[in-house]
């Protein structure tokens, strides 16, 4: 048994992209790994299959529907254990959920942690991601953003999952050092991609040859997990989105967002897209003015 390696992000935010490349890095299959194994690969750490069953005192099936967000939360250690329990090596989880605590119980077991992997990207281009994916408008989407409270909706697939704002989210992961920890910005995937996703592979202790490395690039890239959702489909899209993968490009929150819309984002969100490399020239004064992440929400890293 081994312990779990968390590959972290604020939704909409390259984690499905990470989690293709090392998929296809580390199996190094002669073609493209599908997109619909991701999650035997790396586990979902909210798919309400870990959150019930015997393990959990359950007598008989237990419909995931039935439970409510307090138990989910309870449960949620020992439904870490149980992934531990796949492979007596480590193993991969994706989480959306912040770092920290919610409904008096841990968000992700440490416990069990071996380390992590955290993408984080630009918030002008995520509320574009997010407004297929979540089903909203961008002010809506921009108004998620900024919500410290905000959190998905049980479903017979998933239990809830914490997410709070986009600064509360990449603060609570972010904020202390720690070696066990890797950074890696979205726009460093696009932009310099050989040595950003050789950096994820040093990280994982590995030495992989420069020719595996690119394989494993263009076996993740944009182009090809379109493709292949175009073809067979991707059972982790939403039900508001008609494609889960969008143009996977940096920058086109300007030619989208209203004068009005980049400075609310800026407004909520300076200080933390300033220590990113995000924040717009025109709004650096914003940086210094802000206060930070907002904390109300009654969670704790």
């Amino acid at each position: 048994m081994g312990g779990i390696i968390w590959l972290a992000s604020y939704p909409k935010s390259g984690n499905t992209w990470m989690r293709a490349y090392l998929h296809n890095l580390l199996r190094n299959p002669p073609k493209p790994a599908s997109i619909n194994e991701l999650d035997k690969f790396c586990l979902g750490e909210s798919a309400s299959i870990w959150f019930v069953g015997p393990a959990h005192g359950d007598v008989g099936p237990r419909d995931p529907m039935t439970l409510t967000a307090e138990e989910a939360m309870a449960r949620r250690p020992v439904a870490h254990h149980l992934m531990t329990r796949v492979s007596k090596d480590s193993v991969f989880a994706k989480t959306h959920n912040m770092l920290g605590e919610w409904k008096d119980h841990p968000l992700h077991n440490m416990s069990v942690t071996a380390g992590g992997i955290y993408v984080v990207r630009n918030p002008l281009d995520v509320v574009l991601s997010m407004v297929d994916h979540f089903g909203v408008d961008i002010d809506g989407a921009i108004d998620r953003l900024s919500d410290t409270n905000a959190v998905t909706d049980l479903s017979a697939d998933h239990v809830p999952e914490y997410h709070g704002s986009w600064s509360l989210h990449v603060d609570s992961w972010t904020g202390q050092p720690n070696p066990q920890l890797h950074v890696v910005r979205y726009e460093d995937l696009e932009q310099k991609p050989f040595k950003t996703f050789l950096g994820v592979a040093k990280f994982l202790g590995l030495n992989p040859p420069k020719e595996r490395v690119n394989k494993a690039i263009k076996f993740a890239s944009f182009k090809e997990l379109k493709k292949q959702e175009q073809t067979g489909g991707f059972k982790e899209r939403s039900e508001h989105a008609d494609s889960f993968f969008g143009r996977g490009k940096s920058g086109n929150w300007r030619n989208v967002l209203s004068d009005e819309q980049v400075t609310r984002i800026c407004t909520d969100h300076g200080a933390m897209m300033d220590k990113f490399g995000y924040l717009p020239k025109s709004h650096k004064q914003l940086a210094s003015s802000a206060q930070g992440p907002a904390s109300d929400s009654g969670a704790s890293a």
